[in-house]
């Protein structure tokens, strides 16, 4: 199953970072989100695109992950030649994310 079907996101930037929010349409799968959508596994997803480091926070009030991928956009919007400058499409990029079956 794709992680969009039991997870939502929003994506915000600043400079060249790029966090991205993952929310549980159900707060009863944050724990699959969890355990599954980890740094390592958003970093391999992502592959080159993110240069630096990926750091998860987790906000499980919320059913929630939020992403924190430091240079992801190219140098920044006022530097990049990127298409997507600000990384909005990368929100939807992570929710193709394949999950194993539960």
């Amino acid at each position: 199953m794709k992680l969009r079907q039991i997870a939502h996101a929003r994506t915000g930037d600043k400079g060249n970072t790029s966090s991205i929010a993952l929310i549980a349409f159900d707060p009863a799968d944050y724990p699959r989100l969890a355990r599954e959508v980890t740094a390592e596994r958003v970093g391999a997803h992502f592959g080159a695109l993110v240069a630096g480091d990926i750091t998860r926070y987790e906000v499980p009030s919320l059913g929630a992950l939020n992403f924190v991928m430091r240079q992801a956009l190219g140098g920044g919007v006022t530097r990049s030649l990127v298409l997507d400058t600000h990384g909005k499409s990368l929100s939807s990029a992570l929710l193709d994310l394949e999950l194993p079956d539960d």
